[in-house]
């Protein structure tokens, strides 16, 4: 992977039926990434917070679809998702990695619920006066 740090994608398609986001990369590399995954993981501020510790816990989120995945520049796409969110720029880079350490990225996601004391499909809770709660 050395060799090429920066894999830009040959094929974008989003698969509804199974949820999926099939992305083929110049190196050879092909990847078919859940909108779950995608969404627990959102490069966002409303999922990763402003820096280390601040993430939010991502629950309810196996039945989410894309809605809509606009590309951005030629440097990343940002999708919508069925529960409203749309504020995630997925850099190629990023969805290289969300392909490529996708089992160990399941492996902590499911960590981090059992840790919470959490169901992967709970839903989120609501924080008072949130606009964000009505998504």
């Amino acid at each position: 992977m050395a060799a090429n740090p920066s894999p830009q994608p040959t094929a974008l398609t989003l698969h509804q039926a199974s949820r999926v986001l099939e992305v083929g990369f110049d190196d050879g590399a092909v990847f078919r990434i859940p909108f779950e995954l995608m969404r627990v993981y959102s490069p966002s501020a409303e999922v990763q917070g402003h820096g280390p510790g601040q993430e939010t816990l991502q629950t309810g989120k196996r039945q989410v679809d894309v809605t809509k995945l606009e590309m951005v520049g030629h440097y990343a796409v940002q999708p919508t998702f069925s529960d409203g969110h749309d504020t995630g720029l997925f850099a190629w880079g990023y969805l290289y990695k969300l392909g490529a350490e996708q089992a160990d990225l399941w492996q902590r996601y499911e960590q981090r619920l059992a840790e919470a004391g959490m169901d992967r499909d709970a839903p989120m809770p609501g924080k008072p006066g949130s606009a964000c709660a009505s998504h």
